[in-house]
């Protein structure tokens, strides 16, 4: 299964492409999408967008296309740049036929961290933790737009047994367990 993450914005927007065999995760790319500067034309932002994104899906053929769900926040300009910007991303993730999902920021957080309330530079540590990247990345948007893939390729897993200790939880998730080198101040 490959999954594509997006987290759109109409100044940077972010993407995540990873593919799930069994409980094997593999970081297949990822990075932002800056509109051009000289496209002062909101509209021809979006369709810089659209554009680039979906030379990506057809590269990648996603059978996924993951979002964290919108929320209202106090700048309704901002609100509305972010939809149009979700809209063009959506419709380039269409174009693969890749099945749109949804999830709460809370949500994905909590799928990649273990806490729904966590910051940015923990999802971004989790991230390439989880997907042994090395580098760190420029942009928040493109970790955040991996841990949105990741939160579906956890959730897809809705076959997976209840566990009811943490003993029981690594046992059968040794894909998830982290090691902290202590020792590193």
């Amino acid at each position: 299964m490959i999954i594509i993450g997006i987290d759109p914005g109409s100044v940077v927007c972010g993407y995540g492409v990873i593919e799930k065999q069994k409980s094997v995760l593999r970081l297949v790319e990822y990075g932002v999408i800056q509109p051009k500067k000289k496209n002062e034309n909101f509209n021809l932002r979006l369709l810089d967008i659209f554009e680039r994104l979906k030379r990506i899906v057809e590269t990648n053929k996603p059978d996924f296309a993951a979002f964290e769900s919108l929320f209202f926040g106090k700048n309704i300009q901002s609100l509305i740049k972010l939809s149009h910007a979700r809209s063009a991303a959506i419709i380039a993730a269409l174009t693969a036929k890749s099945e749109i999902v949804e999830y709460s920021p809370r949500e994905i957080k909590k799928s990649v961290t273990g806490r729904g309330n966590a910051s940015k530079e923990q999802v971004m540590f989790m991230v390439k933790s989880i997907l042994k990247i090395s580098e760190t990345p420029e942009f928040f948007d493109a970790t955040d737009a991996l841990a949105t893939a990741l939160c579906h390729s956890f959730r897809s897993n809705e076959n997976i047994t209840k566990v009811t200790n943490w003993e029981d939880f690594i046992n059968k998730n040794p894909h998830r367990i982290v090691q902290v080198n202590k020792n590193n101040n």
